[in-house]
């Protein structure tokens, strides 16, 4: 199991859905933080440096591990988060509904209605799950950056690894620069309209 994936699951028994593009750039993060904890990779500065032979043995994390960038002058966190990042949560949920840990359900009592996914009662559940009841830093923190229990602040999560807070903050930082790309699209798509409207 790994954080990337018990952020996953934690975010899909939400009520209130997250974005896909919040989710993959949480999740890219969330899989840079096992990197480190694991000792494949060390943060220095904004860089993500390759550390010992990566042995991971998850899919996705030897994924992560094989794109590292080994010739300095390194790759910026930032940029690994939205390379990394790119449909990441899309692939997460292929996986988990091709292993049986995801199923559909459809919203409504109509049989005709829009169509989600929700976790299967599984281990991997259950232990994503208890991570999340007792408020386990990393996945807390990761969680509130993509609008997930956004109640308690970064400062109360308490997070004492200063590569893993900024990993968190470069997250944070690139949850924001997406929704400001959105608002600017949402305006210009809206001042084209009128355009075409005309008078």
């Amino acid at each position: 199991m790994t954080t990337a994936k018990d952020l996953f699951i934690i975010a899909m028994d939400r009520k209130h859905p997250v974005g896909q593009g919040d989710l993959s750039l949480a999740l890219a993060g969330a899989e840079l933080i096992d990197l480190i904890g694991a000792g494949v990779v060390a943060v220095d500065g904004d860089r993500i440096v390759p550390g010992g032979p990566p042995k991971p043995d998850d899919r996705f994390m030897g994924e992560a591990a094989a794109g590292l960038t080994r010739q300095a002058p390194y790759e910026r966190i930032e940029d690994w988060l939205w390379r990394r990042g790119r449909d990441l949560s899309a692939a997460y949920q292929a996986a988990l509904e091709k292993n049986g840990e995801l199923k559909p359900q459809r919203s409504g009592r109509l049989s005709f209605g829009s169509e989600h996914v929700e976790p299967v009662d599984t281990p991997a559940r259950r232990r994503a799950a208890d991570r999340w009841k007792e408020q386990e830093p990393v996945l807390a923190a990761l969680a509130s950056a993509v609008g997930i229990d956004d109640e308690r602040s970064d400062d109360e999560i308490g997070l004492d690894d200063e590569a893993v807070t900024t990993v968190v903050a470069a997250v944070h930082d690139a949850v924001i620069e997406l929704e400001t790309v959105r608002q600017r699209r949402t305006i210009e798509n809206a001042a084209f309209a009128n355009l075409w409207r005309g008078p």
